[in-house]
């Protein structure tokens, strides 16, 4: 069956869902987007989401194409026409169409698009067994903290961990790792201190990034934001990463070190867990 998706103001079929080709998200990917997940037919976390869309758009100057309230109630409908209980909705926004100038357009209305996938991300077999990394030259431009649809270069990695026979690919930025592909990322020291990379433009403000530190604190889990180093990764007693699509993902292995025996490690266990049971309860 073929999927309902939104195109600015219309609930169409996806083989009817067409935009401009002078669209500027298409011919500059002047544009931004966000993905939250579904969990029995409930965002997770939306309004955190909502508020970094909101957040790139001041940004890059470009105007929203509605409000908080009235996108969240899209969205919603959205999930209701096409039945989805568990797995994401995208949404993107374009500065709008216009004749291809560098320029920004004055006059150009923005423009909206949506669409859901179903997937398992609660009971997702892959966190059971982890994932392996590589790391990946940092080549990406230097505002990350900007979630826009410019991500050729994460493709790229990807396709390299792939190569490899990894599952993902972290970037490696003057020494230090920055985040993964498309995620935010994470090592145990031995000690059990977790480390993640603090905010800045060098990375993307994740929404599951900060779920998982406010429940460290709530767990009395030591967390420390400063970079890490390849090497420090190798070291670690664990590894994972964070992202709206596949919550806590246990690492496994980096580049050629096995971590934790090869096995998802308790902490990142025990986190996941703790964000899948929030993530049920808070889903609204």
């Amino acid at each position: 069956m073929s999927r309902t998706v939104y195109v600015n103001g219309d609930f169409l079929p996806e083989a009817d869902a067409k935009i401009s080709v002078f669209d500027r998200g298409f011919l500059f990917a002047d544009a931004v987007y966000e993905v939250s997940a579904v969990i029995g037919g409930k965002l997770v976390d939306n309004a955190a989401h909502l508020a970094r869309l909101d957040r790139s758009l001041k940004e890059l100057g470009m105007a929203s194409p509605g409000t908080g309230e009235e996108i969240t109630a899209l969205q919603r409908e959205l999930i209701a026409q096409n039945d989805l209980d568990e797995g994401l909705v995208y949404l993107q926004v374009t500065r709008g169409a216009a004749d291809r100038d560098f320029g920004y357009p004055k006059d150009a209305a923005p423009s909206l698009v949506m669409f859901t996938q179903a997937r398992t991300v609660t009971d997702n077999p892959t966190a059971e067994t982890g994932i392996s990394v590589v790391t990946v030259p940092e080549i990406r431009w230097q505002r990350r903290d900007i979630k826009t649809v410019g991500l050729l270069a994460a493709c790229m990695a990807k396709e390299t961990a792939k190569a490899a026979g990894a599952g993902d690919a972290w970037f490696v930025e003057d020494g230090y790792v920055t985040e993964g592909s498309s995620n935010n990322a994470f090592i145990v020291k031995t000690d059990g201190t977790l480390v993640t990379r603090q905010l800045s433009t060098e990375i993307l403000h994740g929404i599951t990034r900060k779920a998982v530190i406010a429940l460290c604190e709530r767990e009395g889990i030591t967390l420390e934001e400063r970079p890490f180093t390849p090497e420090e990764a190798y070291e670690a007693a664990e590894a994972f990463s964070t992202s709206a699509s596949a919550f806590v993902m246990p690492v496994v292995k980096i580049d050629d070190r096995i971590l934790s025996n090869g096995a998802p490690g308790p902490v990142a266990a025990k986190l996941r867990t703790l964000y899948v049971e929030m993530a049920r309860e808070l889903a609204e």
